[in-house]
């Protein structure tokens, strides 16, 4: 761990709207995996903030000597400031399953998640459920995310709606499918086409929005469809691309099925050039070492679930063979089959998962830090806009600061080190601490109790 040199950028603009934060924060600009000092720490921080960016970084005493003296100072001492989080696997239509256990990947897709999924085919279930689901993940200090969205095009835009209503930074897209599942949740090629395009015009690059097209999996997705993701990418400039990869073996083994000419689950998505550094592919906890080959030349990023693989039975990701391979790794929580909505917990979660393995890592506070916030931008194609509170990235962060009678704030209170302050947050920390966020500068979540207290 080590604390950086105080570092800025000029803005434009007034000074007098200036905001400078002073509070200890953390935040790993480069990756613990290949840089052993990549936490940085300013246990007396500051953050100087303009039309939302980030322009000055480091110890507050610099920091407010270089800054205006109009500018307005946040005393932020108390608690902690973070990178946004970031989450990289999340499904919109399941908020209202979360906790469906007991039950493998297609039994609990066909008993408890599609029947849930075909349910915004009504456009006010669906509308509510969009609010519910962005007020969650902003509640619990994800700044940015990759969202599936439904099967259904108005349902998809309604999320992008409230997405943008609140401020958050989002990657999503209709999930497009035309077999293996409930007749209600498939398309045509024809129709998946026509409505990916509609929603491609109305919301990419909209606001803080981009559009991912979304083949839900290869078991529901013909190779017509397949054909009409790889024609939407090769249309339109800057599309990200989100699907799921080697989950749990009766899904490969029905993959293998359906394809016999792949020569594994990865060579389907590479036929139709779904792979490379714009897409994020889910979970690849049971991998060959030819798929992490070829994922880390194309520089496909996966993102690792670890609350969803134990909660389904999927098994232990392998984590070491993918950072050994050189494919970049992130979390995401993938509600419904995950078990909440804190990036913080599936940090936690990946930690003890590689703990009771033999072959697993041992992660430190700064790998967990990293994995939730700029890993996520960086699997994202966001690394020069989020990720971390370096001058010139946006200003999205996130406040903890635990309740006076939390077992967090306790302690914290007896905390002998800056690394051991990170790792309590991190096994403390839930929404209940999450006191302030921003997005660009912009408060777009402030904890219930912190408004009626005037905070």
């Amino acid at each position: 761990m080590t604390s950086d040199p105080t570092t800025a950028v000029r803005a434009p603009g007034p000074v007098s709207q200036m905001t400078l934060i002073r509070a200890p924060f953390f935040h790993t600009p480069s990756s613990p995996f290949s840089d052993a000092r990549a936490l940085v720490c300013h246990e007396d921080g500051g953050l100087l903030i303009q039309h939302g960016l980030i322009v000055a970084s480091g110890d507050y005493t610099t920091v407010r000597a270089d800054a205006p003296a109009d500018a307005r100072t946040l005393d932020w001492r108390g608690g902690v400031v973070l990178p946004g989080l970031v989450d990289t696997h999340v499904h919109y239509p399941q908020l209202r399953i979360i906790g469906g256990l007991g039950r493998t990947l297609l039994d609990w897709l066909e008993h408890v998640a599609l029947p849930e999924e075909a349910r915004m085919a009504d456009e006010i279930y669906a509308a509510a459920t969009a609010r519910a689901f962005v007020k969650a993940l902003l509640s619990h200090g994800t700044t940015t995310a990759m969202v599936f969205g439904a099967h259904f095009s108005f349902a998809t835009a309604s999320l992008f709606e409230a997405a943008a209503a609140a401020g958050l930074r989002m990657a999503s897209g209709l999930v497009v499918s035309d077999r293996g599942l409930r007749p209600e949740l498939r398309q045509s090629p024809q129709e998946a086409y026509r409505a990916s395009t509609d929603l491609i015009r109305r919301f990419h690059g909209r606001a803080r929005l981009l559009y991912a097209v979304t083949p839900r999996f290869a078991l529901s997705t013909s190779e017509a469809m397949l054909e009409v993701c790889q024609t939407l990418v090769g249309e339109h400039a800057g599309l990200r691309v989100q699907t799921h990869i080697n989950e749990q073996p009766d899904e490969i083994a029905e993959v293998r099925r359906l394809f016999p000419w792949a020569k594994d689950y990865l060579h389907v998505y590479e036929r139709y050039d779904l792979d490379g550094a714009r897409s994020v592919m889910a979970h690849n906890v049971h991998v060959s070492d030819a798929e992490l080959e070829r994922m880390a030349s194309a520089r496909t990023a996966v993102a690792h679930c670890p609350c969803s693989n134990a909660a389904l039975g999927s098994g232990i990701f392998p984590l070491r063979r993918h950072v050994d391979a050189g494919v970049p790794c992130a979390l995401g929580t993938d509600i419904g089959g995950g078990t909440g909505f804190g990036m913080l917990k599936e940090g936690l979660q990946a930690y003890l998962m590689q703990r009771v393995t033999s072959e697993g890592m041992r992660l430190t506070p700064a790998h967990l830090l990293y994995l939730a916030t700029r890993a996520g931008a960086e699997a994202m194609g966001l690394a020069g806009e989020a990720g971390d509170l370096r001058p010139g990235r946006s200003a999205d962060f996130v406040h903890i600061q635990p309740p006076s009678d939390h077992p967090l704030a306790a302690v914290l209170e007896r905390a002998n080190s800056t690394g051991d302050v990170l790792a309590a947050i991190v096994t403390l920390a839930g929404a209940e601490s999450v006191a302030e966020v921003r997005v660009q500068g912009d408060v777009v979540y402030r904890h219930p109790m912190r408004v009626l207290e005037g905070g």
